[in-house]
């Protein structure tokens, strides 16, 4: 799993925000857009993406689109 195509699917689940904004360390939940449907696109997108299933503790204990990558990513292996 690369961290550039994790960014860019992480981004298509927002409508409004552009994919620009997005990096490693943006802090999700201070974006204008986030909220607990979001939350759900995200934990759903992990899971169709990659075939990893995390819940929203899981999304809670992340702060930044790198912090979660790095959780899933071990959750790969």
């Amino acid at each position: 799993m690369e961290l550039k195509g994790f960014i860019e699917n992480f981004a298509a689940q927002f409508d409004e925000t552009d994919a620009e904004v997005f990096t490693a360390e943006t802090n999700f939940r201070n974006l204008e857009e986030w909220s607990s449907l979001t939350g759900l696109l995200i934990i759903s997108m992990v899971d169709e993406k990659y075939g990893v299933q995390i819940n929203a503790e899981v999304l809670r204990s992340c702060v930044t689109v790198g912090n979660l990558f790095d959780k899933v990513n071990s959750m790969l292996k």
